[in-house]
This record gives structure tokens, C-alpha cells and sequence, in this order.
């Protein structure tokens, strides 16, 4: 075979271990290879730092993922920050979609999330069977935690609009604890700071030493609210390699991660 090639004028270099079929080598794969970079709402981060892992090692590419509250990671949008793909609460990122900051075709539902309670395990747990025995618990704790408001944290934002809503602001603001920045509610329930802490499933599940009591119930939650998206900005430097990480995170195995964490995939 050697002769034939060599009288058409190719010349086969051999290469220890590397089989005749394997037409590209690993240098080539990897020459493709790009950084992505991920402007995401930290409330992700238990599912996204194992799904990020997977796709390096299918495709090679590097992920650099940015967390932070999607108030923040919305506000750094808008500022003109460099990056390839955000994640965040839909509503948000189709306000970026409307400004002009995201490809609004490539907006794509990644899962959808609750507001949710948990406490120190072993703790007592709140009764959250109605609104009015939720409304009893929250009256009858020492103290509640959850995000700042003030931060832009999706279910903080939310749950201190539904504490006016109820009427309950002026007795729950003494006792209301927010954690530290760089923290979660999640934090605050380890501590034993508080008699039960206000989150996102996810966000409890990811915890050791917590216990998730379940979501409020159905009349105090806004689905809708808390369907977590993904989209390429329209300065990304790597859109095709943008659009690869979109469609592996919407994908069977990311569903799969996306409901061990606590979240409805899609």
C-alpha cells in the first residue's frame, strides 16, 4: 500500500498509536477550540458548574462562567460588558432582547423554578398547606432570611413585594435577616441564624445540613417569574460556539441534571 501511495506521491508519516481511520488529529480539535464566556444568575450555579464540566470535555472549549444576581448580571448587560451568553429570569432577558443586548432568536428556556422554604435540619418546619398558615408561621418566627432585595436577587425581589402584598411588611421587617454579599439564604439556615429561610429549590437542595420543606403554596407563586433563560449577546466574540453551549444546556442530559436540582427542565 505503501508503494501505491508513494507512487501518486503521498507519503504516510507514522505516528505511534494513532490508527489510519483517525483523519483528525487531537491538535486539530483543539485548534477550533474557543473561551465562551457566561454572564449567569448565580442561583444556577448547582447545576451549571457540573453541566460546564461535561461540555469542556465533549468539545474542548473553555467556559468561563461570571455568577452573580440577575440584577446584577442584567445591569452588566446593559453596561456593554464583552461576553457570549446570559442566563438568567426570562422576563429579564427579554427586556435585554428589547434593548437590543441579546439575539432575541436565540432566547431559549432553560427551566423553570419555585419559591421555596427550608430550615436547619431537624428544625421545626413551617405549615405551608395555605396561604393563611404561611401567613401564621411567618407571623410567629423569630426571624426569616432571605436575598436582599436591594442585591437583585430574583426570589428576594419577589418575595419582599409578596410580604406587602399580604400586609405583613411592618411586622416582618424587624425580624427579616439578608445575607452577607457573596452568600445565599441557604447560609443563613445553616447558621441556625433564622427559624426558616426563603429560596429557590436548587438553592436549599445544594446545601449540606438543610431540608427543603417545599414550595409556597400555589397562590403566592408566579411561575412564570422564575422560568430561567439563556441567550447570545449581540457583542458576543464566539456566537457559533455560543449557540453549542445554548443547545447542549437545553438538551436531554442537562434536563436530567436541571430536575435533580430542583428545577422543572425546559
Amino acid at each position: 500500500m505503501n508503494k501505491i501511495l508513494a507512487a501518486m506521491g503521498i507519503v504516510l508519516m507514522p505516528v505511534a498509536g494513532l490508527a489510519l481511520s483517525s483523519f483528525i488529529p487531537a491538535k486539530s480539535v483543539m485548534a477550533n477550540a474557543v473561551e465562551i464566556k457566561v454572564l449567569s444568575a448565580d442561583v444556577l450555579t448547582p447545576v451549571l458548574k457540573s453541566l460546564v464540566s461535561e461540555f469542556e470535555h465533549t468539545t474542548n472549549h473553555k467556559v468561563t462562567l461570571v455568577l452573580a444576581t440577575t440584577g446584577v448580571v442584567s445591569d452588566r448587560v446593559q453596561s456593554g460588558e464583552v461576553a457570549d451568553v446570559a442566563i438568567m429570569q426570562r422576563p429579564a432577558l427579554g427586556k435585554l432582547a428589547e434593548q437590543g443586548r441579546i439575539v432575541a432568536a436565540s432566547m431559549t428556556d432553560l427551566g423553570r423554578s419555585s419559591v421555596a422554604v427550608g430550615v436547619r435540619a431537624g428544625a421545626p418546619k413551617p405549615d405551608l398547606t395555605s396561604v393563611e398558615a404561611f401567613k401564621r408561621a411567618l407571623l410567629a418566627a423569630k426571624l426569616i432570611g432571605y436575598m436582599d432585595p436591594g442585591r437583585g436577587g430574583g426570589s428576594g425581589v419577589y418575595f419582599a413585594k409578596l410580604v406587602e402584598r399580604l400586609g405583613l411588611a411592618d411586622q416582618l421587617k424587624p425580624k427579616t435577616r439578608y445575607p452577607q454579599p457573596g452568600h445565599s439564604a441557604a447560609d443563613l439556615i445553616a447558621e441556625g441564624e433564622i427559624d426558616f429561610g426563603i429560596a429557590q429549590p436548587m438553592e436549599i437542595l445544594a446545601r449540606p445540613g438543610i431540608e427543603l420543606v417545599g414550595s409556597l403554596p400555589p397562590e403566592l407563586q408566579n411561575f412564570g417569574l422564575f422560568v430561567f433563560s439563556a441567550g447570545i449577546l449581540q457583542n458576543a466574540r464566539e456566537p457559533e460556539a455560543a449557540r453549542a453551549l445554548i443547545q447542549f444546556f437545553s438538551g436531554a442530559v442537562a434536563a436530567a441534571a436541571i430536575k435533580a436540582k430542583g428545577m422543572d427542565p425546559g
